[in-house]
C-alpha cells in the first residue's frame, strides 16, 4: 500500500511512501522533461540502473553522475564537478536532476539542482531511513565547508519524493538504527505515537523490514510535511512568530558541532541522539521541561542502541555551536521542549548553563 503525503509549499508536491514506486517517476518529471541526470553514489548503482531503464522506456535521455558516498559528497569540489558535467552535457532548464542515495546525496543533488541555471526540476529518491524522514523532504539543500555543516545551501523544492521502503532492507544495521535518531526526534517534537510504537516493540523498531517500519516512516514524513508547509524557508521566528521550521532542528545544534569536531565521521542520526539528550538536560536545568520527559530521551535512545553521551572538549563544541544556523549575532538559540510535543525556543542561555547541561549529559 502506498501513502501519498502532500507538502503544501509554494510549489506543492507529494511524498510517496511504499514499495515498487518507480512507475510514478515519469509522472513526477512531467511531459516537458527530455533529459535526466541521476546523481548517485556507487553503492546504489543497481537501483539507478533500474531507474534509467524505466525512464528510457518513456523516451527520456538518461545520464548518471557518480559521486562519493555519505558526507564526502557534500563538498564544493564535488558540486563543481557536477556543474561541469551538466555544462558539458548542455543541460537546460527543461531537463531534470534525480538524487538517489542517502541524505548526503539528496542534499548535494538538491543543491546542484537549485544552483544550475538558478533552478531545474528535481526528484528525490532517498534510499536510507535518514534520507526518507529528513534530508529528502522539505526543500533544504546544502553542502559542508570546513567551518561547519550545511553552511552553504539553498531552498529548492523537489517535484516529488519517492520513499521506496524496499531499499531499506539493504542498509547495514547500524546505519538504519542511526536514522532512527531523526524518527525519535519527530516523536518528541510533534507525534508521541512514534515513541509509543518504538517502546511497544523495540526489537521490531530496529528492523528495516519490520512491522513498524512503514508507519514510523509515514508518521515522521507527515511531521516534517506539516512543519515545512507552514514555514518553508525557516523564517517564522524572524517574522516574530513561533519557532516554525526551526523545530526540526531539535538536537541539531550540538549534533552539528559534534559532526564538525569529528570531521563528519559520526553518522548524523547518532549525533542528533546525543544532541537531543543535551537539550533535554538544558531545558530541565532552565526549568522548562519535566523530569519524566527529559529522562525519556535517554531511555528511548539508549534502548535503540543510539549514543546518549559524548566525551569531547566542551569549548570546541561551544565554538561549533556558535556558527549554528539558528544563531543570531552572538545570541545562541536552541530548540527545547516545554513538554512532550511542545517545542519552543530558548535564547541566549549562559555558558555556565550550557556547561552544566553538558556535564549532566555525561554524568551517567
Amino acid at each position: 500500500m502506498t501513502s501519498r503525503i502532500r507538502v503544501d509549499a509554494a510549489a506543492p508536491y507529494d511524498v510517496l511512501v511504499g514499495r515498487d514506486l518507480l512507475g510514478e517517476l515519469p509522472g513526477l518529471l512531467g511531459d516537458s522533461t527530455r533529459r535526466v541526470s541521476i546523481i548517485l553514489p556507487a553503492v546504489v548503482k543497481p537501483l539507478a540502473m533500474s531507474i534509467a531503464s524505466v525512464l528510457a522506456d518513456h523516451g527520456l535521455e538518461v545520464h548518471t553522475l557518480s559521486v562519493a558516498d555519505a558526507e564526502d559528497a557534500k563538498t564544493a569540489k564535488v558540486a563543481a564537478l557536477c556543474w561541469s558535467q551538466l555544462g558539458e552535457l548542455g543541460f537546460t532548464r527543461s531537463d531534470a536532476i534525480i538524487g538517489v542515495g542517502g541524505g548526503a546525496t539528496t542534499d548535494l543533488a538538491g543543491f546542484v539542482a537549485a544552483t544550475w541555471l538558478r533552478g531545474v526540476r528535481l526528484v528525490q529518491i532517498p534510499t536510507t531511513l535518514l534520507g526518507m524522514v529528513d534530508a529528502a523532504v522539505g526543500g533544504k539543500t546544502g553542502i559542508n565547508i570546513p567551518e561547519g555543516k550545511n553552511l552553504v545551501g539553498a531552498f529548492h523544492e523537489p517535484a516529488g519524493v519517492l520513499c521506496d521502503l524496499s531499499t531499506l532492507a539493504t542498509l547495514p544495521a547500524d546505519e538504519y538504527v542511526a536514522g532512527l535518531g531523526e524518527v525519535v526526534k519527530c516523536g518528541f517534537i510533534a507525534d508521541p505515537v512514534i515513541l509509543d510504537l518504538i517502546e511497544s516493540d523495540l526489537a521490531a523498531a530496529v528492523l528495516p523490514d519490520g512491522p513498524l517500519t512503514a508507519e514510523l516512516v509515514e508518521r515522521s514524513v507527515r511531521v516534517k510535511a506539516t512543519v515545512v508547509s507552514d514555514d518553508l524557508t525557516e523564517s517564522s521566528a524572524l517574522r516574530g512568530g513561533g519557532p516554525g521550521r526551526e523545530v526540526l532542528n531539535y538536537g541539531h545544534t550540538l549534533a552539528h558541532a559534534i559532526e564538525r569536531v569529528e570531521q563528519f565521521r559520526w553518522r548524523h542520526g547518532r549525533a542528533v541522539a546525543v544532541g537531543m539528550v543535551f537539550v533535554a538536560e538544558l531545558a530541565r536545568l532552565a526549568g522548562r521541561l519535566d523530569d519524566g520527559t527529559a529522562d525519556r530521551h535517554r531511555m528511548v535512545l539508549s534502548a535503540l542502541g543510539l549514543p546518549t553521551t559524548y566525551d569531547g572538549d566542551f569549548d570546541a563544541l561551544l565554538a561549533g555551536m556558535r556558527v549554528d544556523k539558528k544563531t543570531r549575532g552572538d545570541l545562541l538559540r536552541f530548540i527545547v521542549l516545554d513538554g512532550l510535543a511542545k517545542p519552543a525556543l530558548l535564547e541566549g542561555p549562559s555558558d555556565e548553563l550550557l556547561r552544566a547541561a553538558y556535564f549532566r549529559l555525561n554524568a551517567d
